[in-house]
């Protein structure tokens, strides 16, 4: 049986708060504004994202716990539904979407997404899985894809080393990420007291409490801001990293300063408000909240870490780069933010992050085009 002509599935095991998901919504959302049927397929039907899907857009939830567990249920949609393309996204997904088709033997194409640094992921996970198994997972399931899209040149140049898949197959395109809906919750009203006029100004940061993030350094760095100025700290977002965070912001004496409010459904109103959003991650892949900052028109300072904030930033132009993990020059740069004046950027500089580009050239790549 081919392959239905008209039907785009998108395969995550969760929709919970995280950039790529976000991606995969947005995506999802100007397919049907361009006619195609969308299931969004869910190893579990859990999430903050939800009430996000697309309308018309159908949910199947394989009830699973696991993204392993869920290869059964994918192989069976596939088998029963025969969509044209699978879009995957983070690695363990990816490579059940592979494992899944070939078990299904069907002909659907498989598009797996890479939105992070895998080789500075790898450092943290276990020994045996970081130099043996991972890796093997990678090199064995990749080749089998229809495409392999990365999210900025940073993650298609690691993915390439670390898998050998030469770097010309290896598609880049960039996120979906300065949409309309994020320019009119930018403009909610925001009911906040920190965000009064008379109140001193807030550095934000949105993202979910993990190593990967490294808030423990901006919370450093806010101290050492702290000391010049006044200022306050919030940083939207919920992860297992809570209670060493609260307890340095204590030990810091910052309570009446630095605020984690949790994952909130709008933060974009918040980074309009906020005096500097400020990125301290380890690493990345192409950092989406970046790009909604400069989108809502924040001030923004990052860290240079691997990959995509350079590119973002255009090596600096468009925000302070610092060394990752450096108290110092991140404290330097909040500060040099927070006392110069924000240059508005140009209508057309983010242009290349807006759907309608992203969406051309995702549909080529599910319909097998070449690629633009």
């Amino acid at each position: 049986m081919k392959p239905t002509s008209d039907r785009v599935a998108f395969f995550l095991p969760l929709l919970v708060g995280a950039g790529a998901e976000r991606v995969m919504l947005n995506l999802a959302h100007g397919f049907v504004g361009q006619g195609m049927k969308v299931d969004f397929v869910l190893g579990k039907a859990e999430g903050p994202f939800l009430s996000q899907l697309p309308e018309g857009a159908r949910l199947v939830d394989l009830k699973s716990s696991r993204v392993l567990t869920s290869i059964p249920g994918l192989v069976r949609y596939l088998r029963n539904e025969h969509p044209m393309a699978l879009i995957s996204a983070l690695d363990h997904a990816n490579i059940a979407a592979l494992w899944a088709k070939r078990l299904a033997g069907v002909k659907t194409r498989i598009v797996i997404t890479l939105h992070n640094t895998v080789s500075e992921k790898m450092k943290i996970t276990p020994m045996f899985s970081r130099k043996k198994l991972f890796p093997f997972m990678l090199r064995r399931f990749f080749p089998g894809a229809s495409e392999i899209v990365a999210v900025s040149n940073g993650v298609a140049s690691d993915y390439a080393n670390v898998t050998g898949i030469p770097l010309e197959q290896f598609k880049v395109i960039y996120n979906p990420v300065v949409t309309p809906e994020i320019l009119e919750k930018a403009a909610e009203p925001l009911d906040h007291p920190w965000f009064n006029s008379k109140e001193p100004p807030v550095i934000i940061s949105v993202g979910r409490l993990t190593e990967q993030k490294h808030y423990a350094c901006l919370i450093d760095a806010f101290a050492k801001v702290r000391e010049k100025q006044p200022a306050r700290l919030m940083i939207l977002g919920e992860g297992e990293l809570r209670p060493d965070l609260e307890k340095q912001i204590s030990e810091l004496n910052l309570n009446e300063d630095v605020d984690l409010p949790g994952f909130v459904m709008n933060p974009y109103k918040y980074v309009r408000n906020a005096a500097v959003f400020a990125l301290s991650s380890k690493w990345e892949g192409l950092p989406t909240v970046l790009i909604e900052a400069l989108a809502v028109g924040a001030a923004v300072v990052s860290t240079n870490c691997r990959s995509g904030p350079e590119e973002i930033l255009m090596g600096g132009t468009l925000g302070t780069l610092v060394p990752v993990d450096n108290i110092s020059e991140l404290a330097s740069a909040i500060v040099g933010c927070l006392n110069n004046e924000k240059i508005p950027l140009e209508k057309e500089t983010l242009k290349r992050y807006e759907p309608d580009w992203a969406v051309n050239e995702y549909l080529k790549v599910v319909e097998g085009e070449s690629f633009g």
